[in-house]
């Protein structure tokens, strides 16, 4: 049995977040230290102490949570964690994963994703777009759903998050035309999500060119393990592969649903989320419901995984 780790990205950001593996880990705030200097402010203060109202603008949300995942990856490997077979990021967790990858460095990609959010929360004005979560609903239904509803104003679906479960984006008003017509073919819930910007979207294509400049002055190694990327389900080990995917990633769907099945079909028989809260590890039960899933909320969790590893 193989392991996957595997990275979050937005939404799994709180006030107040890793305080309790940073009284157990000096790496935790070290690792927030160093991405803080990247960008010229206190980001440790900003997700110990909020305003929560500027944790979530997304110029500060992924910063955060890259800090967040390599925090608690770096306490992993502190403890003796070995390094995986197997490494995803959920959207912004690419980031994280190809940073443990030994691909990207850490400082490097804290720039990068803190640019990231600054493009998506300028390439539409606030209100412009949005995004919900349609549940118990086939991915098939709800793509045709969005394809009929495409003209002046354009909504895809932008996660596939887990059967049943997936996220469109896009303007305000096709959004929420694309509820209405999910709820009426069956959807159990359609619930509008509570961002200012509709990531994973042909909106955001203007700011995914303006970043792949960006990327391309971003030195890249070979990764030390193969990381799984969003847009096609696949591994790259050379440089241009991966900006490209990095690119295309912030206006095509996150694949999540196919990622856990292509990692199950390789042999993965446990997934660790590796980043604060528990989000991946919901998803992934949903997903692959024979699978282990864990997440390394504390030293506790890090050292009872490491001692099953080692069994």
């Amino acid at each position: 049995m193989s392991v996957a780790f595997l990275f979050p990205g937005q939404g799994s950001q709180s006030v107040g977040m890793l305080a309790g593996l940073a009284g157990e880990f000096p790496e935790v705030e070290a690792t927030f230290k160093e991405a803080s200097e990247a960008l010229g402010f206190d980001l440790w203060k900003l997700t110990q102490d909020g305003p929560e109202a500027d944790l979530n603008r997304t110029e500060n949300t992924q910063p955060a949570m890259l800090a967040g995942d390599i925090a608690t990856w770096r306490a992993w490997r502190a403890a003796g964690g070995p390094m995986p077979a197997h490494m995803a990021g959920h959207s912004l967790g690419e980031y994280a994963a190809l940073v443990a990858a030994e691909c990207i460095e850490f400082a490097d990609a804290v720039k990068l994703v803190a640019l990231r959010g600054r493009l998506m929360q300028a390439a539409t004005p606030e209100g412009v777009g949005a995004m919900a979560a349609i549940i118990g609903l086939d991915d098939d239904v709800l793509e045709n759903i969005c394809a009929d509803i495409n003209g002046d104003e354009v909504v895809s679906c932008a996660n596939y998050n887990a059967p049943g479960q997936v996220v469109i984006a896009g303007h305000r008003g096709a959004v929420d035309k694309a509820c209405a017509a999910a709820t009426d073919a069956g959807a159990r819930r359609a619930l509008p999500l509570p961002v200012s910007v509709p990531s994973h979207c042909a909106l955001m294509r203007d700011a995914a060119n303006e970043l792949g400049d960006a990327l391309e002055s971003v030195n890249y190694g070979v990764p030390a393990v193969p990381v799984w990327h969003n847009v096609d389900v696949a591994t790259h080990s050379e440089p241009v592969d991966i900006v490209e995917a990095l690119a295309r990633q912030l206006w095509q769907p996150v694949r999540w649903t196919r990622t856990i099945e292509t990692l199950s079909a390789r042999g993965v028989g446990q997934f660790v989320e590796c980043g604060p809260n528990k989000v991946l590890a919901g998803l992934n039960r949903r997903i692959v419901r024979s699978a282990a899933v864990t997440a390394l909320a504390s030293r506790a969790d890090i050292e009872q995984l490491i001692g099953e590893l080692d069994a």
